[in-house]
């Protein structure tokens, strides 16, 4: 999908489906009413997400307590925010999306689908450096001769001014 597609839908498209879904809903059961029931999804989807996001933080120090990353878990953070973003705004598009990411099988199996996606795979497995493995005193005299280096050229440097 294009960047300015996925803009205009994101900027244009999602207000404007708001706007219909609040007319009609207005028209069916009143302004009042419906201006209740925005309020109040706000409300209980910030509390929805409040309990889960203290669950999900749990499981992540669970996993890293027993030495695992917690992707899952992180992934599943992240779509917590997205589904208090959409449940503090206005609307019953919005709202929707917020409610079916506040399913913990849902929003799991969305985390497992992401990171099963190419989009978050990593392209090599290992890192090139050099290692080298120094006694306490051998690095004290390397990050001294590494100050005297620094001092050095600092010192050149003042020099030239």
């Amino acid at each position: 999908m294009p960047p300015l597609f996925f803009f205009l839908l994101l900027f244009i498209g999602i207000p404007l489906v708001e706007i219909y879904l609040l007319i009609e809903v207005g028209g069916i059961i009143g302004a009042f009413p419906t201006v209740l029931m925005v309020v109040f999804t706000a409300v209980l989807g910030v509390t929805l997400i409040r309990i889960q996001g203290f669950s999900t933080l749990q499981k992540a120090q669970m996993n890293m307590n027993h030495g695992q990353l917690p992707a899952i878990e992180m992934l599943e953070g992240v779509m917590l925010f997205f589904a208090a973003i959409c449940l503090l705004m206005p609307g019953f598009f919005t709202d929707t999306i917020g409610f079916l990411l506040l399913i913990p099988p849902l929003r799991r199996w969305l985390a497992k689908q992401i990171i099963a996606s190419s989009l978050l795979r990593a392209q090599d497995d290992y890192f090139e450096g050099e290692y080298e493995d120094l006694i306490p005193e051998q690095q004290h005299e390397r990050n001294q001769a590494k100050i005297q280096q620094v001092r050095i050229i600092e010192g050149k440097a003042e020099d030239k001014e």
